[in-house]
């Protein structure tokens, strides 16, 4: 049962910044916004809109005002359209919203390196978080959380910056607070780990626990409390849509696999054999099929298994998951809570800081979460106390940039590409 919607007490607007605006989880995430405020469907999958979650000050959904940074020019009403065609939103949601749909498109700028962009990374940073502020500016937001939903990037390698990592230097910049619902690296890049740790603002993530993930952190703790020795874990995806053409590159997916293989050595105690294939299947669209084969041996060396099947669509698994994020990430940030949100570890595969990796421990985390931003006790947790970031600059030549006022200093280390068209 939902509780009824939470709002902070002086009805501030919440600003949303979507990195990879126009893809599937992101235009799932405006439409589903929309569709829930104004009383169309309920907020199943919002685990902030349960009882547990309806004292905290959370920003009303009513309140979120969304924008972005996107390569692809396809205009959200558009995109909606498809997802209805699809059946990941509902036949007609798109129209019935399509005011909304189209506000939050206006308020999406060209993201990039671009092919052909002469930009160094200092310039890029600056012209991303230039676009951030003028568009709190312009909304009369109070806050803005920036989230990454982009499709999944390989995993860097030399000291340059991909992407996610310029949008997160951005974010700093801008003095936001950011979410890492992907794989990819964004603030965990080395150049930008100092600053990240430094930072004024709350930050989460990585990699949103959806699916396959979310089942394994279930069975994990129930295969080491039951003492059932796992002999091999082994598991298949098949996907398609912007997630599966991304994950068709081998690199992006060592880096999607990584966060699962985590999961599985946390419950389990120790890394168990098996691996996880990814398989691009274009004619899948949003949708996703998930199997794992679970080998392992009980009383007396009896060998068993057990084999489970997950269908489901990745953008409806994830959208109210991103907006629970950044409510709670608004939140924290108006409570003053600054660092990684480990107590966010419930909605990420491989998430900051330390904490469990059950399920059910992260839920009571998550709850005890709750009760901080409720109250506003800052009790020493992960988050720490501190203000907003400055309007620091990030630039300079000779491979390091330098900084203006009091803003992070990010190095600059060449050029650096990702696409954005949905997870």
């Amino acid at each position: 049962m939902s509780a009824s919607p939470s709002a902070s007490s002086h009805g501030s607007r919440t600003g949303v910044w979507l990195i990879g605006a126009r893809g599937s989880v992101a235009t799932t995430v405006v439409a589903g916004c929309a569709a829930v405020t104004a009383g169309l469907n309920p907020p199943t999958g919002m685990v902030t809109e349960t009882p547990d979650f309806a004292d905290a000050g959370l920003p009303a959904l009513s309140s979120l005002v969304f924008g972005g940074h996107d390569t692809v020019d396809c205009p959200l009403p558009k995109r909606a359209e498809a997802l209805a065609a699809g059946g990941v939103l509902p036949h007609g949601l798109p129209s019935a919203v399509g005011a909304e749909l189209a506000a939050a498109d206006r308020e999406i700028r060209p993201g990039g390196p671009m092919p052909g962009d002469t930009r160094d990374e200092a310039e890029l940073i600056t012209a991303f978080a230039a676009d951030i502020t003028d568009f709190a500016r312009r909304t009369g937001v109070d806050r803005t959380v920036v989230v990454n939903v982009a499709s999944t990037e390989p995993a860097p390698t030399g000291g340059a910056l991909p992407a996610s990592s310029l949008y997160a230097a951005a974010a700093l910049r801008a003095g936001c607070p950011y979410v890492n619902f992907t794989p990819s690296t964004g603030l965990r890049h080395p150049a930008l780990a100092a600053e990240a740790e430094a930072a004024a603002v709350p930050y989460a993530g990585r990699d949103g626990k959806t699916g396959q993930t979310l089942l394994r952190s279930v069975l994990g703790p129930m295969f080491a409390q039951r003492a059932l020795a796992v002999r091999a874990w082994s598991g298949t995806n098949l996907l398609g849509g912007g997630d599966g053409a991304a994950l068709a590159d081998p690199a992006a997916a060592a880096a999607k696999n990584a966060g699962k293989e985590r999961v599985l050595a946390d419950t389990l105690g120790a890394p168990v054999e098996g691996e996880v294939h990814i398989d691009d299947v274009p004619a899948l669209g949003d949708w996703k099929t998930a199997w794992d084969h679970i080998a392992f041996d009980g009383f007396l060396g009896a060998r068993m298994v057990l084999q489970t099947t997950w269908q489901g669509c990745d953008s409806s698994l994830a959208a109210p998951l991103v907006l629970d994020l950044a409510r709670l990430v608004a939140r924290a940030h108006e409570r003053g809570l600054t660092g990684p949100l480990g107590e966010l570890g419930f909605y990420f595969k491989d998430p900051v800081g330390d904490g469990p990796s059950s399920l059910a421990e992260q839920y009571g985390e998550l709850k005890r979460f709750a009760g901080r931003l409720a109250d506003g006790v800052r009790d020493g947790g992960v988050a720490k106390d501190g203000g907003d970031v400055g309007d620091g600059g990030v630039g300079g030549d000779g491979g390091h940039a330098g900084t203006a006022g009091d803003g992070p200093a990010v190095r600059s280390v060449g050029h650096a590409g990702e696409r954005e068209a949905g997870r």
